[in-house]
């Protein structure tokens, strides 16, 4: 493997995810593309797909993809966070603090506030999309 390219979500609601990943975690759009083609249900495995994507972001330039299925009805499923499977994705903040205040006053909802690791290498926290994909925010502190 060379590098990651990207993490794909599939969201139940493209312009709440764009709002979420966008507006309130400061990701911009890169990409924007409506997709049907036999060439996607080959690579899905899929029949008569349609999708829109939207890749976002970071200001480093690693991406995640959103990907909103216009022709398969989504099937949420309640995830926790020591289920099998893709746990979380991560992002660095600087000031974890200024951040859980201003997301939680947006309606963001967070698993626990803030939290220094044993090392003190990382203050941390956990939060949610709107779909219940996981988001952790890492501070890196001083104390490495």
């Amino acid at each position: 493997m060379k590098a990651m390219r990207h993490a794909g979500i599939v969201v139940s609601d493209l312009e709440k995810a764009v709002y979420f990943y966008g507006e309130l975690l400061g990701l911009k759009i890169a990409k924007r593309s409506d997709e049907s083609s036999g060439y996607i249900d080959k690579v899905c495995g899929l029949r008569d797909s349609r999708l829109t994507t939207v890749k976002m972001a970071t200001d480093n330039g690693n991406l995640i993809e959103l990907l909103y299925f216009h022709s398969h009805p989504n099937r949420g499923v309640e995830k926790k966070l020591h289920d099998i499977g893709l746990s979380h994705i991560a992002f660095t903040v600087d000031d974890i603090e200024k951040e859980y205040k201003r997301l939680l006053g947006e309606g963001v909802d967070f698993v626990s506030s803030p939290k220094l690791s044993p090392d003190g290498y990382a203050k941390i926290a956990f939060c949610m999309d709107p779909d219940g994909v996981f988001i952790e925010l890492v501070e890196v502190t001083e104390g490495r």
